[in-house]
């Protein structure tokens, strides 16, 4: 779905269950951070199985979400302020990719859509909501 503004979300989600979608893999970007609750609303609404790259929009109500962890690049940020400031040439360090990703479920929202979660899925997370 491709929605352009926030009040295009009810129809799409909308279009999605008639052209029945499946599930719903919803990408970071503004207007999803500046409605999430919105869009978690209309994801349980519209029943559809969810999965969000930021862990809080799972802790207001989605499925749940897959990605890397929020903390660490400003952790790793001052490492590299460290290596400046004792000399190092910043074009010469390395650009780093995340390597650490947290996988977080909401078994309140697998009931309310009628979502059995499978217990190997569920061992694997790193956070489960209850």
């Amino acid at each position: 779905m491709e929605v352009s503004n926030a009040d295009r979300f009810e129809s799409a989600f909308t279009e999605a269950t008639k052209a029945r979608s499946s599930a719903l893999a919803v990408t970071n970007n503004t207007l999803v951070t500046t409605n999430p609750k919105q869009v978690v609303n209309l994801v349980t609404k519209h029943r559809l199985p969810s999965i969000f790259t930021r862990e809080d929009l799972v802790d207001i109500g989605g499925l749940m979400s897959y990605g890397a962890d929020r903390a660490e690049p400003y952790r790793r940020v001052a490492i590299y302020v460290d290596k400046i400031l004792k000399g190092a040439k910043p074009a010469d360090l390395p650009v780093e990719q995340p390597k650490k990703f947290e996988l977080v479920i909401n078994l309140k929202t697998a009931k309310q859509i009628g979502l059995t979660i499978p217990p190997n899925v569920l061992a694997r997370a790193d956070r489960v909501i209850r």
